[in-house]
């Protein structure tokens, strides 16, 4: 019991110690990824720990320490309310097809939060009706890069560009999901804010002439509704006594999203500090109107699972050719897919001591495959691995797994290894290594407690 308690001590203090960076490298994060000036930017994974730890399954997947993002029919098998928090660090490596340049950055980032709860009445439950909700916030794409080229345009002179681009979109959710016997539906729906800002600024390296420096900017801000459906449905084998088949389904429906854009060409200059100066304008326009249309993603998967283990796959699409921007659709986006495997296996017994920690740790494991949906003149392909764990940082009061059910704090540490191109594309391939946490809270909150 000695040995388990200075175990969950340890793991309590090095998840406040990590989540602490989280928030502090969120504020200085200097992440560089060319690809995210395409579209509406890096696509950021709007799954939690426990999913990215096994391949990033979520169609057939359910849980009840923590909350799945994806599919909101999920939200019907919480049976205690869950706090689910998560961020991340990622290390990303930029390497050229046809030079021996690379580049790498290291950089933390808010992945999620969320807080659900079981809303059912006590005649509810007694006619196997079972009802969740949620709420929480996350990313959804994310927008930084910083491009420098320099050419030679003939009978002109030497060009120096420099492209950036910062911003991407959050959305705010609010989601439900009810269960009647086998079957769950839900839905989910919210907010979409957040910004695009870009900016080219163009310099002649003349010897004898000075020209003036040029800077094309726009500041875009991007706000709308979005709506999430989902469905899920178990099979039990041998009346769940040789585990539960649990199919599932999700659609992230389209969204037409508002746009407010600010708009500005001039001639600049950079003072001794480094900083730019506006020296003439050609042109300015504020409160330019448009829309953006963010386009729908589909996908189908299973989950087989049994008191120690876990098998599903995904299997999941998006219509990118459907995006437009201001009316205009963008030729380097395309329709993608993703392929997702993954397990968890819970190695603990009803006879279990409790003093065994490592038996009541979730492993889990995992891997994707499909295409990027970035495309630079030829599709990419996007994969990865994924390995993982959920750390107890409660103490084990008695001998059983089911300990699990109230009460508990869980540590989610994961790894994801991923790449994006490959070495018969003339662009860049991107490496990336994710180490994500995750930290999920159950308590009987909202609940009213009697006495026999």
């Amino acid at each position: 019991m000695h040995s388990a308690n200075s175990i969950t001590v340890r793991l309590k203090r090095i998840s406040i110690f990590i989540f602490a960076l989280f928030t502090i490298g969120s504020l200085q994060a200097q992440d560089n990824s060319p690809f995210s000036r395409y579209g509406l930017g890096d696509l950021t994974p709007n799954i939690n720990a426990t999913s990215r730890s096994m391949g990033g399954i979520t169609a057939g997947y359910s849980d009840y320490q923590s909350i799945n993002m994806n599919n909101p029919a999920s939200l019907a098998n919480l049976s205690s309310t869950v706090f689910d928090l998560g961020g991340e660090i990622s290390r990303r490596t930029l390497k050229s097809n046809t030079t021996p340049a690379k580049f790498t950055s290291t950089n933390t980032f808010f992945s999620y939060m969320q807080i659900g709860f079981p809303i059912s009445s006590k005649k509810m439950l007694q006619k196997g009706i079972n009802w969740g909700a949620s709420f929480g916030l996350r990313p959804f794409t994310q927008i930084n890069y910083k491009i420098e080229t320099n050419e030679r345009l003939p009978g002109v002179d030497s060009l120096n560009t420099l492209y950036e681009g910062t911003g991407g979109l959050n959305q705010a959710n609010v989601s439900t999901g009810i269960r009647y016997k086998n079957f769950s539906i839900g839905v989910s729906g919210g907010y979409t804010f957040g910004n695009k800002d870009y900016s080219t600024k163009l310099s002649f390296i003349n010897d004898t002439i000075l020209y003036q420096k040029s800077n094309s900017a726009a500041h875009t801000q991007i706000t709308g509704f979005f709506t999430n459906i989902g469905a899920q449905y178990d099979i039990k084998l041998d009346s769940g006594k040789r585990g539960v088949i649990r199919l599932g389904a999700f659609a992230n429906l389209q969204q037409k999203l508002n746009a407010n854009q600010d708009n500005i060409n001039e001639t600049v200059q950079y003072d001794d500090n480094g900083a730019l100066f506006n020296i003439d304008t050609v042109s300015y326009n504020s409160n330019y109107k448009g829309k953006v249309i963010v386009p729908a993603t589909y996908g189908f998967g299973f989950t087989y699972f049994n008191p120690h283990l876990l098998l599903g796959a995904d299997f999941v699409w998006s219509k990118w050719s459907d995006y437009t921007f201001y009316g205009a659709k963008d030729p380097n986006v395309q329709d993608a897919y993703s392929i997702k495997v993954g397990g968890q296996y819970f190695p603990a017994k009803n006879n279990t001591p409790p003093h065994k920690y490592w038996s009541f740790v979730k492993y889990r494991a995992g891997a994707y495959f499909g295409t990027d949906y970035i495309n630079l003149g030829k599709s990419r392909n996007a994969y990865g691995v994924t390995l993982g764990a959920g750390f107890p940082l409660t103490a084990l009061q008695r001998n059983s797994y089911a300990y699990y059910r109230d009460g508990i704090v869980t540590l989610n540490a994961g790894i994801d290894i991923g790449s994006r191109g490959d070495k018969n594309t003339q662009s860049i391939r991107e490496n990336v290594a994710r180490f994500t946490l995750g930290v999920s809270m159950n308590a009987s909150w909202f609940q009213r407690r009697k006495y026999d």
